[in-house]
């Protein structure tokens, strides 16, 4: 299969820009965030960002495999429409999280994602296993998320 190097480029800036940008919207947040009772397990400040960045390539080369799968126009428009909405649901979580400290709500919303990003995983997978598989990473750190985001709220 020949690699459409416009589609890849574009497909990895888009997670990766929407995580960027929340967090240069969320930036102090860390600093708070380093002050917080934690649970355990909690892993150190300067992972996250790496396991990030991470994740996001791995949704970005996901949503290119799904993009040139050869499937139908329609099914393929339908997988992105949920991968869009995730990143919107991704999008927001910090800034709940990390800018507002609003720990409750943010648990909530980040409930609302795993089950985005479960509906996302599941629809690429039909059009892609490997970018079904790809997804699985995340959606397992969302998961860890939700128990650190839990235990924050708990404790503080």
């Amino acid at each position: 299969m020949k690699i459409n190097k416009k589609h890849l480029i574009l497909c990895l800036v888009i997670p990766l820009a929407v995580g960027g940008i929340a967090a240069l919207l969320t930036g102090s947040g860390m600093d708070t965030f380093e002050t917080l009772n934690k649970p355990p397990l909690s892993p150190p400040g300067w992972l996250f960002p790496v396991a990030w960045t991470i994740l996001y390539i791995l949704m970005g080369i996901a949503s290119y495999l799904v993009l040139t799968s050869g499937k139908s126009q329609e099914t393929i428009h339908n997988a992105l429409i949920l991968y869009a909405i995730q990143l919107f649901f991704n999008f927001l979580w910090p800034i709940f999280f990390f800018g507002l400290s609003a720990y409750l709500f943010a648990f909530a919303w980040l409930l609302l994602l795993w089950v985005m990003i479960l509906a996302t995983t599941v629809s690429f997978y039909l059009l892609s296993h490997t970018a079904g598989h790809l997804m699985l990473p995340y959606l397992l750190w969302v998961a860890f998320a939700g128990y650190l985001n839990m235990g924050i709220y708990l404790l503080n």
